[in-house]
């Protein structure tokens, strides 16, 4: 592993390509090493993963409204591609390959269930599978291509969030997405150092957006802006394979985007990238989530069930605080400032990026639930409103200092909760990872996964189709072109909701 300096150059400077960010993560999409086997079994977990968040999304109104949109470009007799599948429609419904990201892209994060890894920055990387899986079956690639183009775009991902704060300045995180994808994309499609490089560089610039749609009342964006990065590298990688050009160096360039947009023309970041011939193994370092909330509440979930037995009477909870770190704090805590996190009229995006209801209701249910965790008769119970309001955020400095260990071994994402009882009895607990995490209690692995997506799709998909996708991720690097449509599961017709309202499309 090589660490990367980058920073910004002016313009008088020239900064060669070859030193360019956005040339080494093109070299690297174009190094053919051979994936090791431990990947290639992450890599299908992440397949599984997502297939069961999106069928168990299949029926919100974001995911039919993203399918409609992607329904009014179905492939023709006559285009180029063969088009992509759709999550819950038969596998001869084909549509753009850039309408199908999209579309699959909101099914898998509409409920903020999949992956994740923590860095300096936050970020879901199997976010990156429906673009790529899109292109692939639009393309005729192979179970291998597909394998060696998802390792790509984890290995660019997850070395971005490790080197480049974004929310710091309130930029979104799918500023690293669209480019990891780009990458990917040019792994599977072989494409040249060249045209790639061009790729990223376009899908950087069209991908850099503001952190409001995670903040305040937020909205189904939450859910559309990373399939909209998908889509964007998609569009990016098009536009490169047909000779043109990006702004460019996306990063460095004098009015670029660390320039202007990050720390500055003085900052100096460190991006982690393998040497050529290293194989790509970040996607081992990624971890995916058991509860349907964001991936900084999973300890605190899994803390709060626990409690649950040492507080015989809730209503005698006096206070609740939880010491935590600084992002924790301030993404979804108390330090956030945002009074919608208090709200019981919030959205299921804000409630699900409140640590103060979420560790609540985990406290009163002992367990949480995708679905019945978040109904407005949930929200608004009035003992959970008022234990809710009870619960506060602290930063501790050990607890942000962990969660930034560069040790996977010592990184942590949970918190030491304090409960104070009315009679001033004191109950303290802490939880570094949650459980499911590779160094928690259950560490998700095959069986986990598998587990999740039948519970997911339990009364969505008939178990026959269930059977026949799982048998397909078995044999993943040796599946035929024709094989990849079956890896976006069928739903049975009547779990698929209503249509959307009419647009334009």
């Amino acid at each position: 592993m090589i660490w990367h300096e980058v920073r910004t150059y002016r313009s008088a400077e020239r900064l060669p390509r070859e030193a360019q960010l956005a040339w080494k993560i093109a070299e690297v999409a174009a190094d053919p090493v051979a994936v090791e086997p431990e990947v290639v079994e992450m890599i299908g977990n992440r397949i599984i993963d997502n297939a069961a968040v999106a069928v168990a999304a299949i029926d919100r109104r974001p995911v039919r409204s993203a399918r409609a949109q992607a329904l009014g470009h179905r492939i023709g007799p006559f285009h180029r591609n063969g088009g992509g599948t759709l999550y819950g429609l038969d596998p001869t419904v084909r549509v753009s390959p850039e309408w199908a990201a999209w579309a699959n892209g909101v099914a898998v994060r509409e409920l903020d269930f999949h992956d994740t890894f923590l860095a300096a920055d936050y970020s879901h990387p199997a976010d990156n599978i429906p673009p790529i899986l899109a292109v692939a079956q639009a393309m005729g690639r192979r179970g291998q291509d597909l394998v060696r183009a998802i390792a790509t775009a984890y290995e660019i991902h997850v070395a971005l969030v490790k080197g480049i704060c974004l929310h710091e300045h309130k930029i979104d995180h799918i500023a690293h997405l669209g480019p990891a994808a780009a990458a990917g994309l040019g792994t599977l499609l072989g494409l040249s150092v060249e045209t790639t490089y061009q790729a990223i560089q376009q899908a950087l610039h069209v991908t850099t957006t503001t952190r409001q749609s995670r903040k305040g009342e937020i909205s189904s964006w939450k859910a559309f802006a990373p399939a909209f990065a998908g889509k964007m590298a998609v569009e990016a990688v098009d536009r490169a394979m047909r000779g043109e050009g990006a702004p460019s160096p996306a990063w460095e360039g004098e009015d670029g985007f660390i320039a202007w947009l990050l720390s500055g023309p003085g900052h100096v970041y460190r991006v982690p990238l393998p040497e050529r011939g290293e194989p790509k193994r970040a996607i081992l370092e990624t971890y995916t989530k058991e509860h349907s909330a964001e991936y900084q509440s999973q300890a605190l979930i899994d803390l709060a069930r626990r409690l649950r037995t040492r507080i015989p009477d809730l209503t005698q909870v006096k206070d609740i605080l939880i010491r935590t770190s600084h992002h924790t704090h301030t993404v979804i805590g108390t330090g956030a400032n945002d009074p919608q996190k208090m709200d019981p009229d919030a959205s299921r995006e804000t409630l699900d990026h409140s640590i103060m209801y979420i560790f609540a209701v985990a406290l009163e249910d002992g367990r949480w639930h995708h679905i019945d965790s978040y109904t407005p008769e949930r929200a608004h119970r009035p003992s959970t409103v008022t234990l809710w309001h009870k619960i506060r955020t602290e930063e501790d400095p050990a607890w942000t200092a962990r969660y930034h260990d560069p040790d996977p071994a010592r990184r942590a994402f949970g918190g030491h909760v304090v409960v104070t009882l009315a009679d001033g009895t004191v109950i303290e607990d802490e939880l570094a990872v949650a459980d499911a995490h590779p160094a928690g209690a259950r560490p998700f692995a095959r069986p986990q996964y598998i587990e999740k997506f039948r519970t997911l799709a339990h009364g969505i998909v008939e178990p026959a189709e269930q059977d026949r996708f799982l048998a397909l991720i078995e044999r993943l690097p040796e599946l035929a072109p024709d094989d990849l449509a079956g890896l976006t599961p069928r739903v049975r017709p009547e779990r698929l909701g209503p249509d959307a309202p009419p647009g334009i499309f």
